[in-house]
């Protein structure tokens, strides 16, 4: 028997998700250009899920969608929470269809109005890091906070649906609240990051190069935007 040359498992990969409110793509491609004109290096390449929630009885051309995220140098995979005809429509274009919960958990939730639901909040011990996380990892505390006891290099990435805490200077990505949960916050001991994000809202390193670059801060979310403060030492 000849030696198995693959495996083939599950993992975890992070895909930017966006969010269409209109089937204007005229008006998208400028928008999104100007977007991506403030951080092009963060864009460059970043595999892109179009949600169609908004926009299921809206006629779409994927061919042109996928052709202009492409142009505008995105990496377009798939659509998510579309009607059955753009799905097909998608898949023409070469487009997967994925699946994602997070923003029909809450038309299920209406359709199912005779069903009493019962939610349990489970808290998971922290997953803890000894050590540098260093360029090119990526680690994700799965309904968790995270802790790292040592630094964040560039070009790593850190991830947690909780909390972020780092021992250390953050130099890489920090995100926190990864499954929508907006009172996340992100701590580290001295702030040099090149991106940060809670809840969706982000900030790259030329927005984090103020009055607390190089300082032990908190990150918070309030108001949709993202508030830095400094860590206060007793």
């Amino acid at each position: 028997m000849s030696e198995q040359i693959f495996e083939l498992k599950g993992n975890l990969f992070t895909l930017s998700v966006l969010h269409l409110f209109s089937a204007d793509t005229a008006l998208l491609s400028k928008q999104l250009d100007e977007k991506i004109a403030q951080a092009p290096k963060f864009f460059a390449g970043a595999p892109i899920v179009i949600n169609l929630s908004d926009v299921q009885d809206e006629a779409l051309d994927f061919s042109f969608l996928k052709s202009m995220l492409s142009g505008l140098s995105l990496n377009p995979v798939g659509i998510c929470n579309g009607s059955q005809e753009q799905n097909e429509s998608a898949k023409a274009a070469g487009l997967s269809v994925l699946n994602y919960s997070q923003d029909v958990k809450g038309a299920t939730a209406k359709q199912q109005t005779n069903t009493s639901i019962v939610e349990k909040t489970v808290h998971l011990p922290a997953q803890v890091i000894h050590g540098t996380v260093r360029s090119g990892q990526q680690v994700y505390a799965k309904d968790r906070d995270l802790i790292v006891i040592g630094a964040v290099s560039h070009g790593a990435e850190v991830i947690s649906d909780g909390n972020v805490h780092i021992y250390g200077t953050l130099r890489g990505r920090a995100i926190a609240g990864a499954k929508g949960y907006n009172e996340a916050n992100i701590f580290c001991q001295k702030l040099e990051a090149e991106l940060v994000s809670i809840n969706g809202s982000y900030w790259i390193s030329d927005s984090l190069q103020g009055e607390h670059w190089g300082s032990a801060v908190q990150i918070q979310q309030k108001n949709d935007s993202l508030e830095i403060s400094a860590l206060v030492k007793g």
